[in-house]
This record gives structure tokens, C-alpha cells and sequence, in this order.
């Protein structure tokens, strides 16, 4: 069993929180094992109203994403997505609408950058896949919403980054009425 990571943690709160999404799944593989389920999907959002799905891939590295080289980097992302792809295309049939997405908080400008934006077009091409990067300030952009949304609500969600994201907004806040 993977352990689910912080970084994963987020990303699933954003999916709950902001996208509404019914059910989210961390680390999930295709059945069957073999080589065919040694790929898990970092995390799966699904919105059942909207029929709606997520597929995350999340890389929390805070020195970047901390592979070997830039080529070895560009094909470790190229085959996850290529196999979040089979995941949804054999596991999602009821969702017609997919959303795949990469998360870093991150990414070094430059290079790097380039190479995710060649990737990007590379696997709308060959996959028809849309791949939204949410990297660096889109990264933050999205954990600020979180942030935001944790003050205004006292529920607990059931995931522990936006539990302690709640807390933290809330020690704020009463700090605040005691000065």
C-alpha cells in the first residue's frame, strides 16, 4: 500500500472543496496487477453531478521536481500520463469529461518549463489529452482558495491538509479578537 503524501493531500482538498468533487481516491491502480497495475494515479476526483473526473499527478519536491536529469524527468511524466490516460479510458467510461493535471509547487523557470510546455502539446496530439500544469504561482493560486475556503468553514472534510489548513485560519482569526 502507497502511502498518500502531503502534496497529494492538497490537491484532493482543492478537488473536494473547490471543484466539488463527490469522491476522491488516492494512489489508485488499474486491476489485474502485473505491469499493467504497477502505475498508480496520484489522485482521482469525481464529480457525479457533473460527471466530471480528476486524474492528478502530484510531484511535492521543494528543490523542483527532484528527478535525475530533464530527459529523465519529461519521460517519468510522459508515461504517467500515458497511463492515467488507459486508467480513464478503462476505469472512467461514465465520466466524459476528464480533466488530467500535474501539480508542483516547484518548478525551476527556464528549461524546464519548456520541456512541460512541449510535453503538454506532445500528449494532446498523440492522446488527445489536455494537460493542465499547475506549477509555481498557479500552485499558489490554488492553495490560497483553500485557504480562503478553511476559514470560512468549520466541518471537518475527513482530509488532513484542509483540516490543518481550518485550524490555522481559525488560530488567526481568534488571535486576532484577543488583541
Amino acid at each position: 500500500m502507497i502511502m498518500t503524501e502531503m502534496g497529494e493531500f492538497l490537491v484532493g482538498a482543492w478537488l473536494k472543496v473547490v471543484q466539488k468533487c463527490d469522491f476522491i481516491q488516492y494512489n489508485d491502480r488499474l486491476p489485474g496487477g502485473g505491469l499493467k497495475g504497477l502505475a498508480e494515479v496520484d489522485v482521482i476526483g469525481l464529480n457525479l453531478t457533473s460527471k466530471e473526473a480528476y486524474l492528478c499527478e502530484v510531484t511535492t519536491h521543494l528543490r523542483g521536481l527532484g528527478y535525475v536529469d530533464y530527459p529523465t524527468t519529461m519521460e517519468k511524466l510522459k508515461t504517467k500520463f500515458e497511463s492515467d490516460k488507459k486508467y480513464a479510458d478503462e476505469m472512467l467510461k461514465a465520466f466524459p469529461t476528464r480533466h488530467y493535471m500535474f501539480w508542483s509547487p516547484v518548478v525551476p523557470e527556464g528549461k524546464l518549463i519548456t520541456l512541460l510546455d512541449e510535453l503538454k502539446k506532445e500528449l494532446q496530439r498523440r492522446l488527445n489529452l489536455d494537460l493542465e500544469l499547475v506549477i509555481n504561482r498557479q500552485y499558489a493560486e490554488r492553495v490560497e482558495q483553500l485557504k480562503n475556503e478553511a476559514h470560512d468553514k468549520n466541518e471537518d472534510t475527513g482530509n488532513p491538509a484542509f483540516r490543518l489548513l481550518q485550524i490555522l485560519g481559525h488560530l488567526k482569526q481568534e488571535s486576532r479578537v484577543s488583541l
